[in-house]
């Protein structure tokens, strides 16, 4: 997550839901509806979401020590987890539970212009939230589809802000569509569906958020492109004449880990042998900048032909 990147959507995204948060709660005050309560739940599971990406960022910045010699990157991975379980656990299973009791128990609304006012309001906050995070998630997806850059991006934060923030305008429609449909029919149960289906919209997205954030904080390889370029990079030093096998191992969103072992000529001196592993490390480090602890073996290759069975 760049400084410039993901941190500011991560605070456009904060930002958006505590204002909104205040307001939703304000109307459920006037309104009684419980997509207003659901909703203002939503926003501050969101809240508390924003805030602990952003301790995940700056807890991954510390200095590796000598019990954590390859730094603490993956905290980012782990944050973005926990993020993904607080979105289930805060925020879908109490808008179940409030939108089965709403459906148990229908109340008419009261009030419902206040309702009406504060998710228009939260809708247009929300779109500049998305629109942020669209912006800054772009350089970084390239060619990618958007379901593919959330399956395969090694920066959690930005995905799970665009999730979120899809996520939370889509709530908005719910939320809006139960209170419009409680008011025209004078049916309370509206309300109630309203809530369950923001329920079951968050759940789903928590889902797919654990998944990915449990695949990256298990540990991920590079993409197929990045171990191409690696190879492409061994191969082109002098010294070397293939790649025998090679493990990528991202230990952070910015820094990967590459072990390979490397054929070399087998009249080659240790000290060319030497060199020709720092030139490849270098080779390594200019095709893929995140590349930072490198450990390659070499192997001697024998020019005699290979005897007949």
């Amino acid at each position: 997550m760049s400084a410039s990147g993901g941190t500011k959507a991560i605070v456009a995204a904060l930002v958006a839901n505590l204002s909104i948060a205040v307001a939703k709660f304000v109307a459920f005050l006037f309104t009684g509806s419980s997509s207003m309560i659901a909703e203002s739940v939503h926003s501050v599971a969101d809240s508390g979401n924003q805030a602990l990406l952003l301790l995940g960022g700056k807890r991954a910045a510390r200095e590796r020590t000598e019990q954590h010699p390859f730094g603490y990157g993956r905290e980012r991975y782990f944050y973005s987890f926990v993020v993904a379980v607080v979105l289930f656990t805060i925020g879908a299973l109490f808008s179940l539970y409030e939108g089965y009791h709403k459906l148990q128990h229908p109340e008419d609304l009261r009030s419902p212009q206040w309702a009406f006012g504060v998710l228009i309001f939260a809708i247009i906050a929300e779109t500049i939230s998305f629109r942020t995070a669209i912006k800054e998630s772009l350089p970084h997806k390239g060619n990618l589809t958007w379901w593919q850059f959330i399956r395969r991006s090694k920066s959690p934060e930005l995905p799970v802000i665009v999730l979120e923030d899809l996520g939370a305008l889509l709530g908005l429609i719910f939320a809006l569509f139960g209170v419009t449909m409680a008011v025209v029919t004078g049916n309370g149960v509206w309300d109630g569906i309203g809530t369950v289906m923001i329920g079951v919209l968050l759940g789903a997205i928590a889902i797919v958020l654990a998944i990915e954030t449990k695949s990256l904080l298990i540990g991920e390889s590079a993409g197929p492109e990045v171990d191409a370029q690696i190879r492409e990079a061994l191969e082109s030093a002098p010294e070397v004449t293939r790649v025998i096998h090679m493990r990528t191992l991202h230990v952070g969103p910015e820094e990967l880990l590459v072990a390979a072992k490397i054929a070399v000529q087998h009249d080659d001196t240790a000290a060319e042998v030497a060199r020709g592993i720092d030139e490849a490390e270098q080779r390594i480090r200019a095709a893929v900048p995140i590349a930072r602890i490198i450990y390659l073996e070499p192997a001697i290759e024998s020019s005699a032909p290979a005897q007949q069975a």
